[in-house]
């Protein structure tokens, strides 16, 4: 078996590693970064400690804090000449998912040109753009080891898959310190979203033994700690765990895939504005059940690797004990169903063919242990509507 494998060049782990942003962008040879990062952070002043700190080590920073909740095509664009303006030679992600994605696509654009939707999937592109540097404040997407970026076309309410090398940050700081202040909702949305990379990760038809790694010991890390730190916020070990968990879930996709509940995510988020965690959420009870079948060692690998079934359980018992876990996390973190998020079911009904085709489109569906067709996703759709 053959297979490769891309990670940052440099990750920095650990409480207040943040802080030494100015003495990593020294050792990568770069001094004049853009920093990307969104409203709240700079209004609450989590912004102001980075850029002080790289005054301070007589570096020429920049700050755009305009970004959207769910990046656009239209918001990487006025990002873009942002930087134009500046004379940069690195761009910073300093945010969650929302911020580091956005950095990734400013940091091609700034050097490829085009648009966004000139790269979507299925195009690869490896050659650089920027260097990209990562700091994530969410334990979640894993964004800031991934070699993909997503970006909604709001001509078309269409979510592009971005992928390539040219996407994955040569560097991260990965500093647990700066989730401690996450509100439950977010922390319960982002924890499920990189439980979800594991899983995909593990089950993929791309999986393999790197990936594998890094997916079960995330799996291990999330499972036994998300329902900690939606219980007590500050619980700092629980914290520190989800933030590290989140980045080996990331490195496991990166180098593997994420499947079917992935594909079928980006659509709702899209069209109904849910954020992504949370429909990743509300989706994975139904789409594991659905795709079981097609790997049933592998998910009941998952059920072992988070504590959920002894190691000697069968894997048919394994895994249905998994499926139930996985709606009682729900039911107990609780992520609302689509019905319940306030989505209109005429409007859901209505749109799901074309939530099916961009499903499809973006190539996720066919890295699932069974890969369904069109008419299957709608029913999946349907059955998670008030599931």
């Amino acid at each position: 078996m053959s297979f490769q494998a891309a990670l940052p060049r440099i990750l920095r782990v650990g409480g207040g590693i943040s802080r030494e942003l100015a003495p990593l962008l020294g050792t990568l040879g770069l001094s004049r970064p853009l920093i990307v990062t969104d409203r709240f952070l700079r209004d609450s002043g989590r912004s102001d400690a980075l850029m002080d700190d790289l005054r301070a080590a007589g570096m020429t920073a920049r700050l755009f804090a305009d970004t959207m909740a769910e990046p656009t095509a239209a918001s990487i664009e006025s990002a873009r000449a942002f930087l134009a303006e500046g004379d940069h030679d690195c761009v910073v992600g300093f945010g969650g998912g929302s911020p580091i994605d956005s950095a990734k696509a400013i940091a091609v654009l700034a050097i490829h040109g085009g648009a966004c939707r000139d790269y979507k999937a299925p195009c690869l592109l490896d050659a650089p753009g920027l260097p990209i540097i990562a700091i994530p404040t969410t334990a979640g997407t894993g964004s800031e080891a991934t070699r993909f970026t997503i970006v909604t076309d709001e001509t078309t309410d269409e979510k592009m898959l971005l992928a390539g090398l040219a996407y994955l940050p040569i560097a991260a700081l990965v500093d647990f310190e700066l989730t401690l202040t996450m509100p439950p909702r977010l922390t319960a949305d982002t924890g499920i979203d990189a439980l979800t990379h594991a899983m995909e990760a593990y089950v993929s038809r791309r999986a393999n033994p790197f990936s594998d790694s890094f997916a079960l010991s995330a799996m291990r890390a999330i499972a036994t700690n998300l329902r900690r730190v939606w219980a007590d916020p500050e619980d700092r070990a629980a914290r520190e765990a989800m933030m590290f968990g989140s980045t080996q879930a990331g490195i496991a996709f990166s180098n593997a895939s994420v499947a079917l509940v992935h594909g079928m995510s980006r659509p709702i988020g899209a069209h109904f504005h849910v954020p992504h965690g949370l429909s990743n959420a509300m989706l994975l009870p139904t789409v594991t059940a659905f795709s079981a079948p097609g790997a049933l060692g592998r998910y009941a690998d998952c059920a072992r690797a988070m504590g959920i079934a002894a190691p000697d359980e069968g894997n048919q018992g394994a895994v249905g004990k998994l499926i139930d876990d996985l709606a009682r996390i729900n039911e107990e973190l609780r992520v609302p169903t689509p019905a319940a998020f306030g989505i209109d079911p005429g409007e859901w009904e209505a749109i799901l063919p074309l939530m099916a085709e961009q499903a499809l489109a973006s190539g996720s569906p066919g890295n699932n242990p069974v890969v369904p067709d069109a008419d299957e996703i709608q029913a999946l759709y349907r059955r998670a509507w008030n599931h």
